[in-house]
């Protein structure tokens, strides 16, 4: 196989293209906030042919969702009023945390012969002690292979006496002709679903036996979030399908402890592996959010997911 990286400035970004020019695979991440903004393939017309909204397209939107594939960290969706205390001490921040708006550590480009990766890196040089208090890394990591693009999460605690709490995901959105023409295939199994009126928990679930298909929601339900836990889902593997363009995206979510659905009514669907879960309306503290996430001192932290991206033909 043949891998290509180049660099690339454009705007106010700083670019990593990395290009599978055997199969026709194409990823490009912007340093800022390690974001993937574009997930792309050749098309029969010889032309690329994004999968991601508004892919490679880094213009502001005039109205809607501006983004392409959010990396989330060190929480999840919102803090309550936008801080909550760790241990005592507050900390605060935005939506999704604050990996989305740092420029990120370009760590390496590795061609492994089968696959190429991409590595980024935050350090708690990065951020401060309000937005994260304790020492912790993240590595980041895309990777292609056989025509699937994976994700891997590295995170190190480097304090020796403190566990540290946190929590992660990718948030990306699929791109479809429009907000009525894709579809979500889910896997047979058992699913909890969080309610979060007002973007927050509020303690309602429901477990749901799932046969497996479409997914079983609706999709006027998407701008308020579908937040699911994979309770019992034994083959983790999620289609999303959008017929009139052609575009087929299998994800993989093997080891992945949630899964969020949403959309603002645009042509879109958000699918976001998730270590973790938004605030309750009646707030905890941090270390003992739901889902939160935990590395002992001197521990690691591994997670990733899968995505392949397929083009069927459209008659």
């Amino acid at each position: 196989m043949k891998f290509c990286h180049s660099e690339e400035k454009r705007e106010d970004r700083h670019l990593d293209v990395l290009t599978d020019e055997e199969n026709g695979l194409r990823i490009i991440v912007s340093r800022l906030g390690a974001e993937l903004i574009s997930l792309a393939r050749i098309n029969e017309a010889g032309s690329w042919t994004g999968f991601l909204y508004r892919d490679n397209d880094l213009s502001t939107p005039p109205q809607g969702w501006a983004n392409h594939a959010t990396v989330m960290g060190y929480y999840l969706h919102r803090l309550k009023d936008g801080h909550s205390f760790y241990r005592g001490r507050e900390i605060k921040g935005g939506n999704h945390g604050f990996l989305r708006s740092k420029t990120w550590r370009f760590v390496e480009f590795s061609d492994e012969g089968s696959g190429a990766v991409l590595k980024y890196r935050i350090t708690p040089e990065d951020f401060s002690p309000i937005e994260y208090p304790l020492k912790v890394d993240l590595d980041l990591t895309y990777k292609i292979e056989s025509n699937t693009v994976s994700v891997l999460f590295e995170f190190e605690n480097h304090e020796s006496e403190l566990t540290a709490h946190l929590e992660f995901g990718l948030h990306p959105g699929f791109a479809a002709t429009s907000f009525e023409t894709f579809h979500l295939q889910m896997p047979k199994g058992l699913y909890r679903r969080y309610f979060s009126p007002g973007n927050y928990l509020s303690g309602e679930t429901r477990d749901i036996e799932f046969a497996g298909g479409e997914m079983p929601f609706s999709k006027k339900e998407l701008p308020g979030s579908i937040i699911l836990e994979l309770i019992d889902v034994r083959r983790r593997n999620f289609s999303y399908v959008d017929p009139p363009s052609g575009r087929w995206v299998t994800l993989d979510l093997t080891g992945v402890a949630y899964l969020t659905l949403w959309s603002d009514g645009g042509p879109f669907l958000c699918i976001e592996p998730c270590w973790g879960l938004t605030d309750h309306h009646e707030q905890r503290a941090f270390e003992n959010k739901k889902g939160i996430q935990i590395i002992p001192p001197k521990g690691e932290l591994r997670a990733s997911f899968s995505m392949t991206p397929q083009l069927a033909s459209c008659d």
